[in-house]
């Protein structure tokens, strides 16, 4: 008599399947990462090319007299013996002419230029005048991953200049709690492409971040992850709905968003204060840091901003947004005031350093 063997189970087709297709995205996602180092690779050979020649180009121009018309003869030259190629015009050359000279004292910017593509270096190059812009810029748009369309954007809203103007406004605990917070919010956050009305609501406000999610995540920055919309919050018997909640991957903290479409007061500080210690109590997790709070208002007065946050136990900020780009011109001016203000006064000369030029002009000599 054969003895009665228990029939070997076979997986079910379902789990099976569920199975596969994880290992599957495995094999997707390591495709997806060797070609995101593959075009990094490229973008930054393509960059060092057009810095050495760039950098030809400035010594043959300043030793050999080379102009415009070289330059011209060499762009037809480039054609004719590679046939169809792109990005050696007679304009191009003369970019990657100023793109050499202009950073060639700056070596410690050349990784944040190898990181960014040339249309984006372009931009930053020809649009930011400042040494101090175009590395601010520079540094923004290799942390955000801007693509040439955002950095464009940033640079007409005036993103460095309301920086080095408007700082954000933090309280105490938040400066404790999250040393870094300064570099990861803004003053005020630019929402021109919500397209809202003057005399919007604040539901109208909210449904429009919600339509354009996307844009508003990179608005925020490049660590901000959404997590919900009127995020349910109980406490007691009550229930309570937080406009926005995101996580930020930098900071390793809960960052609630409350909307007013109002200038801002004070009292809106107590409600963002309530849900901070709701989602620390009930929602925080054991390795997250304190929930911070961001209460994105239409308008604020910044005096009254300071004295709201001076006694506040909250890592919060109060941030205004604004539905048009900026006059960029009048920031540009401000901070030029902004500039001569911080300038130390120049040395009155002494008598005896002016007698000389006096006597020097009257004799009619230089």
């Amino acid at each position: 008599m054969k003895k009665a063997t228990s029939p070997i189970k076979k997986p079910r087709g379902k789990a099976v399947a569920v199975s596969e297709e994880s290992a599957f995205e495995e094999i997707v996602a390591l495709i997806e990462r060797s070609r995101r180092q593959a075009e990094q690779a490229v973008n930054a050979a393509l960059i060092d090319l057009y810095w050495s020649i760039g950098e030809y180009l400035s010594h043959k121009i300043q030793r050999a007299g080379w102009g415009k018309g070289t330059v011209q003869s060499l762009s037809i030259y480039v054609q004719k013996k590679q046939p169809g190629i792109r990005g050696f015009s007679p304009q191009n050359l003369w970019r990657m002419r100023q793109f050499f000279d202009t950073y060639r004292d700056q070596p410690i910017l050349s990784p944040l230029l190898r990181e960014l593509p040339w249309s984006s270096n372009l931009h930053i190059l020809s649009r930011a005048k400042l040494p101090e812009e175009r590395e601010f810029y520079l540094r923004m748009a290799s942390r955000n991953r801007w693509q040439v369309r955002e950095v464009a954007r940033q640079i007409d809203a005036g993103l460095f200049e309301r920086s080095v103007l408007n700082p954000p406004k933090l309280s105490t605990a938040l400066r404790v709690l999250h040393s870094q917070a300064a570099g990861f919010f803004k003053d005020a956050y630019s929402l021109e492409f919500l397209g809202l009305s003057e005399t919007h609501s604040e539901a109208d406000l909210h449904g429009a971040l919600l339509r354009n999610l996307g844009r508003f995540l990179t608005e925020l920055g490049r660590d901000f992850c959404f997590v919900g919309s009127e995020y349910p919050i109980q406490v007691g018997g009550q229930d309570f709905a937080l406009d926005l909640l995101f996580f930020h991957r930098g900071l390793n903290c809960l960052v609630a968003v409350e909307l007013k479409a109002t200038r801002f007061d004070p009292g809106h500080l107590v409600q963002l204060n309530f849900y901070l210690e709701a989602l620390d109590r009930d929602h925080r997790k054991p390795h997250e840091k304190p929930a911070i709070g961001l209460l994105l208002c239409a308008t604020k007065d910044s005096e009254v901003v300071e004295y709201a946050l001076s006694r506040s136990l909250s890592p919060a900020m109060i941030a205004e947004y604004e539905t048009q780009l900026p006059d960029k011109k009048l920031l540009q001016a401000k901070l030029h005031e902004f500039y001569q203000l911080l300038a130390p006064p120049e040395a009155e000369p002494s008598a005896p350093a002016r007698q000389p030029k006096r006597i020097a002009k009257a004799k009619g000599q230089p």
